[in-house]
């Protein structure tokens, strides 16, 4: 039990590192010529949209089960 709770509290804490890091790469300090050499880790908009779609299916898939 304690191994997974570790896994599901470090996934956790990497996830909220890695967005920590790409918002203060993207912040508004990092104007000018910084801003073009320095990436963020994770490309936010595709993430964002891979998480709807994920959800509708989820959705699409849970109404489909319960009309059974």
């Amino acid at each position: 039990m304690r191994t997974f709770v570790g896994m599901i509290l470090g996934a956790l804490i990497l996830g909220l590192g890695v967005y920590v890091h790409d918002s203060m790469q993207t912040s508004e300090v990092a104007n000018g010529p910084t801003a073009q050499t320095r990436r963020t880790i994770v490309n936010w908009d595709v993430a964002a949209e891979s998480w709807n779609s994920l959800k509708t299916r989820a959705h699409d898939d849970w109404v489909r089960i319960s009309s059974k």
